[in-house]
């Protein structure tokens, strides 16, 4: 049974997890361990009741055979775009908890380039509001600026009241030092902390692609890697001078990555940092001829920074992986590349591409999907992690590494689809969401 059957059923696909349910014979995995451990594991009432090979089968449960499969925690996304309110042809927020939950995520913190912004708390309440009746986990950014213009700080105070962590004008940068300084003097006394999106939009040009030979063969004035890492350089030094903790949202070059390092490793100032799945899959050579599936802001980089990007996500100079899901219609999309939109779809494939391309050939384990896209995620906005651990909440993603997904339009939950792995097949399958004792999917 497919998420998309359930919906004409019970709001949302939520259907209860029969009060019981025991996974047998399950491959178990941690952020602490590369090692798969092989266990049974006791669900009841939303909790996880006991794990072990030795845990005997309650008669009232029921029983799934996991033989071979993997048993994850849920994926927590820091950095997706549900588009609503204002963009709601693209995504609103139900279709977007779906798509998450299609992909095994059952939480994700929303970004505040909507129309109206979400610059205030009234804006704030309606999303937080239309976020609870999903039945997943759904937070929001807030604006850093009314109107994410850059000059006047947003109502940070009554946004810090109803739960807002995360400061961000995503899609563009604060192009006034002096408003980001004074925002993050004044919100660091709140507990709240800053999101950049690092671009110098006089360097950027149309946000097409990046500086190089498939910019210069194409005839498009493409965007420095130097572009991004300025303006990382610059709030980072911003966020050290206030004592204030600044996130690096989407890096995109190894000349970006390469001065998060250098700053982490003074210890001098509170930074973190995520990157993209397809930052580190993709290339501009995958542009093609003005495949605007591949169009990106951040743009794709060279396989060098592929390369090196993936390096730096081993070596922790990454704190999450998150998608940037930013859907777009199919007629936005069909545009020129300079005036098609940036993004792609992401929540719905990261999970199996992360598979597909780096656990399945070893490149690493399934304890860096777990750290990267699951505990450290929540631990970022400040939420337990959700690991297969006895009396720990039942949220997680049973997966078959032997399955494989194709990703039709029947597939996709998302009201967009503008991925570039449309109708790609690709090893794996999520076979099972669990969050909070519901069951959201089951195929």
């Amino acid at each position: 049974m497919s998420l998309r059957d359930l919906t004409g059923i019970f709001p949302f696909s939520h259907i209860p997890c029969m009060n019981a349910l025991f996974l047998k014979n399950c491959l178990i995995a941690s952020e602490d361990s590369p090692q798969l451990t092989p266990g049974h594991v006791w669900v009841e009432d939303g909790l996880i009741k006991a794990v072990g090979m030795d845990v005997p089968q309650p008669s009232h449960a029921r029983e799934i055979d996991a033989a071979g499969r993997v048993l994850l925690p849920a994926m927590f996304d820091a950095h997706v775009h549900f588009r609503e309110p204002g963009f709601e042809a693209k995504e609103n927020i139900a279709s977007g908890a779906r798509a998450a939950i299609n992909g095994g995520v059952t939480g994700v913190v929303m970004m505040p380039n909507t129309s109206p912004a979400l610059d205030n708390p009234a804006t704030i309440r309606t999303v937080l509001d239309a976020g609870k009746a999903t039945g997943i986990t759904v937070l929001t950014s807030g604006c850093i600026t009314k109107g994410r213009h850059g000059k006047e700080l947003a109502a940070i105070d009554g946004m810090r009241h109803l739960g807002v962590k995360m400061l961000t004008d995503d899609g563009d940068s604060v192009y006034d030092p002096a408003v980001l300084y004074r925002a993050m003097l004044y919100a660091k006394e709140f507990g709240m902390f800053f999101a950049s999106h690092c671009e110098v939009p006089e360097l950027a040009g149309p946000r097409a692609l990046t500086e190089g030979p498939t910019a210069f063969r194409l005839g498009i004035k493409g965007s420095p890697p130097c572009a991004e890492e300025i303006i990382i350089d610059r709030d980072i030094r911003i966020a050290h001078a206030t004592g204030a903790h600044i996130h690096i949202q989407h890096v995109s070059s190894a000349l970006g990555m390469e001065t998060i390092r250098w700053w982490k490793e003074r210890g001098d100032v509170k930074v973190t940092a995520e990157v993209a799945p397809h930052h580190l899959m993709f290339s501009e050579d995958d542009i093609g001829d003005f495949d605007t599936h591949y169009k990106m802001n951040p743009p794709l980089r060279t396989k060098r920074d592929n390369a090196l990007l993936l390096e730096g996500l081993k070596q922790g100079v990454f704190d999450l992986i998150a998608t940037d899901h930013a859907p777009h219609t199919a007629f936005e999309k069909s545009q020129d590349f300079v005036s098609a939109p940036n993004g792609i779809t992401g929540l719905e494939t990261a999970l199996i591409s992360l598979y597909h391309y780096y656990v399945h050939s070893n490149n690493f384990g399934w304890d860096l999907v777990v750290k990267r896209y699951s505990a450290e995620p929540r631990r970022f906005m400040g939420l337990d992690p959700v690991p297969i651990e006895a009396g720990k909440p039942a949220e997680f993603v049973l997966f078959n590494p032997a399955a494989t997904t194709t990703f039709t339009r029947e597939y996709m939950q998302s009201r967009s689809e503008n991925t570039p792995f449309l109708n790609q097949t690709l090893r794996g399958s999520i076979d099972l969401v669990v969050h909070n004792g519901l069951l959201l999917l089951e195929r």
